[in-house]
């Protein structure tokens, strides 16, 4: 994610792909009024038994159809991807309702999902222009993916074998509150850099390109990937995940330490003394990351 910005930039008007996306997101999400329309207890998925399983493959397909019927194929692309995520929140609202120990794999359903649209919806505000399937972030990389599917393992297993490792609200509670600050400061990060802010490093320099140096990017130099980091640990700490918290959080520093190194050559290249005065009164913000190192 570039931290440049075009003075000025023009956005902040909804256009068709978010208002699809925006509309699929509610409609996936309206999974958690299933309990209201059943009158079944909030935690529907704790024990949903064969009524409430038939109602959520039922809602599934209702919300699939519909947006087969509302939308040309196009969109419909970008409304199915925001249909599952809200699916996917919606779910995690009724399991953070219950008293189960499924109730913090809950909270984070919601973290995940929230996240992976958010960064959609906001590509679409901020810069329509390099928007596109990938802005959701969901085939990420096949590292990511992995790391996903492992939190998910542990989790299932340490609740078989050690439930009351995932009954530790006031831990949970700290990796909710990781979360929601990093979801937050990457979130703000992007809005601040506004129609330059892309997810693919940019090799090549805009007319319009300046230093941002204001706002979150006056606290860290690189706010986005600050976020990213505190967010993807935080995720393992709400599910009391001691392997992948510790695991996270060592591939999470290496990756954004190469990724902030090759960032900044560019930035160096692009802004020259101007980014480099910049580098040397702000830090980076990642532990022990301190970026490219240049030879005076």
């Amino acid at each position: 994610a570039a931290m440049m910005a075009a003075a000025a930039p023009r956005r902040g008007r909804l256009g068709r792909e978010a208002r699809a996306s925006l509309a699929a997101f509610l409609l996936g999400a309206s999974v958690a009024a299933l309990p209201v329309a059943l009158g079944s207890p909030p935690a529907l998925l704790a024990a949903p038994g064969l009524r409430g399983r038939l109602a959520l493959a039922l809602h599934v397909a209702g919300v699939n159809a519909a947006l087969l019927l509302l939308y040309p194929r196009p969109l419909y692309k970008i409304a199915v991807r925001a249909g599952f995520l809200g699916f996917a929140f919606g779910c995690g609202l009724l399991l953070s309702a219950g008293r189960s120990a499924w109730r913090h794999f809950g909270w984070y359903m919601c973290s995940l999902s929230l996240f992976h649209y958010s960064e959609y919806l906001v590509t679409a505000i901020n810069n329509p222009r390099s928007l596109s399937l990938d802005s959701f972030l969901l085939n990420h990389s096949f590292e990511y993916n992995l790391a996903a599917l492992s939190s998910w393992v542990e989790f299932t297993l340490e609740k078989l074998l050690f439930p009351e490792l995932k009954q530790i609200t006031w831990l949970s509670t700290v990796g909710l509150v990781m979360v929601v600050f990093g979801d937050c400061l990457r979130k703000a990060a992007m809005l601040t850099a506004g129609s330059n802010f892309n997810h693919i490093v940019q090799n090549e320099k805009s007319d319009t390109h300046t230093l941002v140096t204001s706002g979150v990017y006056g606290w860290f130099r690189h706010p986005s990937y600050v976020g990213w980091f505190y967010w993807s640990i935080g995720t393992q700490v709400l599910l009391c995940n001691p392997i992948c918290v510790v695991g996270y959080a060592l591939a999470s520093w290496r990756f954004f330490r190469e990724r902030i190194e090759e960032e900044e050559i560019t930035l160096i290249h692009f802004f020259g003394e101007e980014y480099l005065e910049y580098k040397r009164k702000v830090p980076s913000g990642l532990p022990f990351i301190k970026g490219v190192k240049v030879e005076l």
